[in-house]
């Protein structure tokens, strides 16, 4: 049975927990975005270092666990438990995110930069006004995956002390030792964050497939 005292006794432990992974998500939601879309750049750039640099990037963030790159933050650069998940977060989600960056500029006629270039723009801002837009609008849902992806890696925050939601449910359950209640509400406050998040990444997409 659910014991639904906890939840009333420990809601304001649960929304602290709430509110630090939804800031938490916000900041690394927006830091891998521009990261991914400066490696995205890098991978199709027409200079062959960069090209190295993403793909390198891409094939080493995604083939090793979200939680030794934490670690790394966390030991290796003396960071807080909030920090070092943050940024580890941002590390890890930003190689999946250009990935889905690349494959949409890629899916961009060759046309677009060309005409974008002849009128006078330099690369740099024929892909930031041109190119990426589009590019964005054409991979929304893969986006948007990684966007849930993001708000539930975000409970590593918790094996650092970062105080998010999972770090005070593991304080609430050795408190209580009632886990399963303990979890069941720690779970329900993460549908809070991505169920809302499945239903916008759906709108977004069909309101862009109309626009096409």
């Amino acid at each position: 049975m659910i014991n639904f005292s906890i939840l009333i006794n420990y809601f304001d432990m649960f929304l602290e927990g709430f509110k630090i992974t939804l800031f938490a998500s916000f900041l690394a939601l927006i830091g891998s975005f521009v990261l991914g879309a400066i490696i995205a750049i890098f991978r199709i750039a027409p200079f062959k270092p960069l090209n190295i640099v993403g793909a390198i990037y891409v094939e080493f963030i995604r083939n090793i666990p979200l939680l030794l790159i934490v670690f790394v933050f966390y030991m290796g650069f003396r960071l807080g438990g909030f920090h070092a998940g943050t940024l580890g977060l941002i590390v890890y989600t930003a190689a999946f995110i250009a990935e889905a960056i690349r494959a949409g500029i890629k899916s961009i006629a060759k046309g677009q930069m060309e005409a974008a270039r002849s009128s006078g723009l330099n690369y740099l801002q024929a892909m930031w006004h041109v190119i990426l837009p589009q590019a964005v609008k054409m991979v929304i849902p893969p986006l948007g995956n990684q966007t849930l992806n993001l708000v539930k890696n975000s409970s590593i925050l918790g094996v650092v002390g970062g105080l998010d939601l999972m770090y005070y449910g593991d304080l609430i359950n050795s408190q209580t030792f009632a886990a399963f209640s303990t979890y069941i509400f720690v779970g329900l406050f993460y549908l809070v964050l991505t169920i809302p998040l499945s239903f916008g990444v759906r709108y977004l997409e069909k309101r862009v497939s109309r626009s096409y």
